[in-house]
């Protein structure tokens, strides 16, 4: 089993359509035909979704999102069209909050790796390879790659896995053009954010985006969320240490606890995860406020 511990019931908003509960994210639609996301201050880990909340977190994201989308207008356009809740939303949206273009979603996570972990420091132990592109003999957990790839996924519902496909995948499914506009654009955007995280004492170490056509000039279009903890792995330049577990700004503290003797709980049963413990929540909170301060220049309040 796997998805909502406690699945919330969607705010009503006059005027908004309520079209999805997310992991962390719900969406609606207004009567202009344009998506309103919230983000939410839901944490999800091991495909469920948690019953306890990170406070401040989907504020975090979304104006985290919002200084990148802004820093990347020159390589792809974005989907905001404006920042502010709607009228007669609950003052809690505030700052978390993003009112975008409908676009056609393209069913593909556009994965960017620049460093060896996860799921491709697996395969790579078993095969030398990442989504099947071959890569150098040794590399150890945490290793940069000697050029950045695109490592592309299929988009799960929630409480299921994302899984990684061949870029011949992605061609079948969008189109060969399509495939390989999304691969430059993806590492385009990746080489950018990794750049400027660099300057500012943070490894990005991988990311995924979302990417949708506009409907009537069919342009592609950066969507969701982007180079936040929850779509990125960040790790701390100064602490990078090739061949070990990177300390990482996002929520391996809450994974790590959930499978610590602590928690009580066994990740291979059926039984949902449990609440955190307040320590937990705050040693998140902070890594996330971390991860903003230092990329934006910016301090949290």
């Amino acid at each position: 089993m796997s998805g909502f511990v406690e699945k919330p019931e969607p705010v009503q908003v006059p005027g908004l359509v309520h079209l999805h509960t997310g992991k962390v994210r719900d969406l609606y639609q207004n009567e202009a035909g344009d998506l309103v996301m919230v983000a939410t201050d839901r944490i999800s880990a091991y495909d469920w979704v948690l019953p306890t909340e990170i406070p401040d977190k989907g504020r975090i994201l979304t104006q985290l999102s919002l200084w990148w989308f802004d820093q990347l207008a020159d390589l792809v356009p974005n989907h905001v069209l404006a920042a502010e809740p709607p009228q007669g939303a609950p003052a809690e949206w505030a700052g978390r909050t993003m009112v975008c273009r409908a676009l056609q979603m393209l069913p593909v996570e556009c994965v960017a790796r620049g460093y060896l972990t996860g799921s491709g420091l697996v395969e790579y132990q078993e095969h030398r390879t990442v989504c099947g592109l071959a890569l150098p003999e040794g590399l150890v957990n945490g290793s940069e790659l000697p050029a950045p790839i695109f490592t592309p996924a299929t988009k799960a519902e929630v409480g299921e896995h994302d899984e990684n496909v061949s870029y011949e995948e992605v061609a079948r499914r969008v189109g060969a053009e399509r495939a390989a506009q999304l691969r430059q654009c993806t590492l385009a955007v990746y080489g950018r954010g990794r750049d400027m995280a660099r300057d500012r004492g943070i490894i990005l170490a991988d990311t995924k985006f979302e990417f949708g056509l506009d409907s009537q000039s069919q342009e592609l279009v950066l969507a969701d969320e982007v180079l936040t903890p929850d779509s990125s792995r960040f790790w701390a330049l100064d602490q990078w240490e090739p061949g070990r577990q990177q300390p990482s700004f996002d929520k391996q503290y809450v994974r790590d606890w959930l499978t610590s003797p602590e928690s009580g709980w066994d990740r291979a049963s059926e039984q949902p995860p449990p609440a955190l413990p307040d320590h937990v929540v705050e040693h998140t909170r902070a890594s996330y406020v971390e991860a903003y301060e230092r990329l934006t220049g910016s301090s949290w309040s």
